[in-house]
Formats: C-alpha cells, sequence, structure tokens
C-alpha cells in the first residue's frame, strides 16, 4: 500500500484478472467435461493416474498423492477406494511407516491411463493452447510457478 493508498488496476491488469478468475473456474470443469464424456473418467481421477504413473515405483503415499491432487486425504482415500475397486491401484502398508499407506499402479490403470490420454491432450490444446497463438509458453510456464509457488 502506498502512502496515498492502493493503486488501482490498470485496465489491461483488470481484464488479465477477470479472465484468469473466468479461467480458473471453467477450465477445470471443461477438461472434466471431456475426460468424462468420451472415457467416463474423471479429471481427478485421472490425476492421480498419471502422478502414480510419473513416480518411481509408480508408488506414491497417500498423503503425498492427496497433495499432488490438491485433494484432501479423506477426497483422496475415497477417489483410491474407486480406483481400487476398478484395479486401476493398489493400496499397501508404508514400509517405513506402518500407520501409512502407499497407492501403486497396477498394469490395467496404466493401461487405462494410456486408454485416456489422447482425449486429454486434445481436450487440453483444444481448450488452452489452440488460444495462445504466439505466446512466449515458457515465460507463461515460469509467470504460472512464480504464483503458485514450487512444483512439487
Amino acid at each position: 500500500m502506498s502512502p496515498t493508498g492502493p493503486v488501482p488496476l490498470s485496465p489491461d491488469e483488470e481484464a488479465v484478472m477477470r479472465a484468469l478468475g473466468r479461467f480458473l473456474l471453467v477450465m477445470p470443469r471443461a477438461l472434466d467435461a471431456d475426460l468424462m464424456r468420451e472415457q467416463r473418467m474423471s479429471a481427478s481421477e485421472y490425476a492421480v493416474l498419471r502422478h502414480l504413473s510419473e513416480t518411481p515405483g509408480q508408488l506414491m503415499r497417500m498423503s503425498e498423492l492427496a497433495t499432488a491432487c490438491d485433494m484432501s486425504l479423506s477426497g483422496m482415500t475415497r477417489l483410491a477406494a474407486k480406483l481400487e475397486s476398478l484395479g486401476h491401484l493398489r493400496r499397501i502398508r508404508c514400509q517405513e511407516d506402518a500407520r501409512g499407506a502407499n497407492a501403486v499402479l497396477t498394469e490395467k490403470g496404466l493401461a487405462r491411463l494410456r486408454e485416456a490420454w489422447p482425449t486429454h491432450l486434445a481436450s487440453v490444446r483444444r481448450h488452452i493452447f489452440d488460444h495462445l497463438g504466439d505466446l512466449d509458453l515458457k515465460a507463461l510456464a515460469t509467470a504460472f510457478q512464480a504464483m503458485t509457488g514450487p512444483d512439487d
């Protein structure tokens, strides 16, 4: 705050803020809708399988998986139970801490991720990248990372 009060946003800054606010509401819904319509899979389910596929041993502690997917631990527990019932992951006791559990991607889960990936890719391209034109994507990614903190 300056001694004379807050500095109002410029018209361009205001336009960015409003567009970003709308983007944050609309985009997750659009990506989820495409996956649900074409794959009968939610974006949250896709995220769990993707995160597991990218980790060594395709295994993550449930609490870390919840954080990576921006979910509560109880929400992750419910989603993991669903994915386990479908055969897409297994939950096993954590060897380092018997109170904890790990999620492990199964071959069936990896196959399901590979099946859904083209739909997700097409959706991301259609809803996001097709609209960015000649923007500097590295600079855009850097700005988003600076706004949200380190990517763990």
